[in-house]
């Protein structure tokens, strides 16, 4: 077998840490000595062993000598300690003779310098193996170590004609099934869900994780943290988000226009954060909204890599065309709904002219049983 072999097997094992590793990267790991497999190890969660070292365990527990074996793994080893010792450490200790690397280190401070470690120790070291389907595996952890802002994917089910709902509200169920379990994937994958006040008020959502027959893996530990931009407080105390056994793991993010009785109410169920308003103005008219930029640093700074924009027309339109989204997820039925009044995937006032247009890049197309999957990212990434 080939580096590249290997890596594919390390990456593999990587992804079996989807939707559990934030703020860690997912790394896949895997010791070779002859063309034989000693160990194979990923990232489990956050707090415990890197990939590296749950590689070194398993070959110990098989009770194989790593001396002078390659090791493989999908990102460039820890070399500084964080919530665990440096990699770099156990690596020269076991005696590795050489480490083939897929991905180098997305973070500044540290890129390339397990490299320098253990080449000035004597170890053989490839890099960039297979490295754009490793740094494609952890695109929102990349996002936000550079930015330290969350990556930003838009999703909505609609029909062709781009509705959600109809002029009354009523959009159960635009998709079908097998397009809902890979939705739930989305949110298996995120750390955060976003939704504004207006789809509380009209569906008061559960916007959990939910057991679906393609979803296996429902995060074990890490509940999904769910945020309602809700300027006036308007949202009701009975609404699941924040009545439900999660409560806790749900934000409300208002203004100081908020009437204060209704914030303490909320304050007594569930998180609240007090954002500032921007004015935002067109030809018609001016509004002033709830900052958004300050809401990502803001959720950046609580270690949120990724977020799952799930709101209504209004809503999605604020991050799309604010150039605040990095990726949509568009799921089409293949219904037509029609009515002037039908409410749209993407509202709000809309780009002014051709120069305005938001447009996407890597487009791809997947069949979702009866309906289609648009994955796009936009030109922010």
């Amino acid at each position: 077998m080939s580096d590249r072999d290997y890596i594919r097997l390390a990456l593999m094992l990587a992804r079996r840490g989807f939707g559990l590793t934030s703020p860690n990267p997912m790394v896949g790991a895997i010791l070779v000595k002859q063309g034989r497999i000693l160990g194979r190890g990923w990232h489990h969660g956050i707090g415990q062993n890197h990939a590296e070292i749950e590689a070194l365990n398993d070959a110990h527990r098989r009770k194989c000598s790593v001396q002078g074996a390659t090791l493989y793994v999908t990102l460039e080893p820890c070399s500084t300690h964080g919530r665990t010792p440096p990699c770099t450490e156990a690596i020269l200790a076991a005696g590795i003779k050489r480490v083939v690397v897929g991905a180098t280190d997305p973070n500044p401070r540290h890129r390339g310098r397990a490299f320098r470690i253990l080449k000035q120790a004597g170890l053989a070291v490839t890099s960039e193996v297979l490295a754009s389907d490793c740094e494609r595996l952890n695109e929102a952890f990349n996002h936000w170590i550079v930015q330290r802002t969350p990556l930003v994917t838009v999703k909505a089910a609609m029909t062709l004609d781009g509705k959600i709902a109809t002029a009354s509200g009523e959009s159960k169920w635009i998709t079908s099934a097998p397009a809902r379990a890979f939705a739930m994937k989305l949110r298996q994958g995120a750390d955060a869900i976003l939704v504004g006040i207006n789809t509380i008020l009209a569906d008061n959502p559960a916007l959990t994780l939910r057991p679906q027959p393609t979803v296996t893996r429902i995060r074990a530990k890490q509940k999904l943290r769910r945020i309602v931009l809700d300027s006036l407080a308007r949202t009701p105390l009975e609404a699941r988000v924040v009545s439900d056994p999660y409560a806790e793991w749900t934000t409300v993010v208002v203004s100081e226009a908020a009437p204060k009785k209704r914030v303490k109410a909320l304050a007594a169920r569930a998180h609240i954060w007090f954002a500032p308003l921007e004015t935002t103005c067109d030809q018609r008219s001016s509004t002033r909204n709830l900052n958004l930029g300050w809401l990502l640093k803001k959720l950046g700074s609580e270690e949120v890599t990724s977020l799952l924009v799930e709101g209504g027309g209004e809503v999605n339109a604020s991050f799309l065309m604010q150039g605040l989204a990095h990726r949509i997820a568009f799921f089409y039925a293949p219904k037509i709904l029609g009515g002037r009044d039908a409410r749209k995937a993407v509202a709000g006032d809309g780009a002014k002219g051709w120069e305005e247009v938001l447009r996407l890049k890597d487009m791809k197309w997947r069949r979702v049983g009866p309906d289609w999957l648009l994955a796009a990212s936009t030109s922010q990434m």
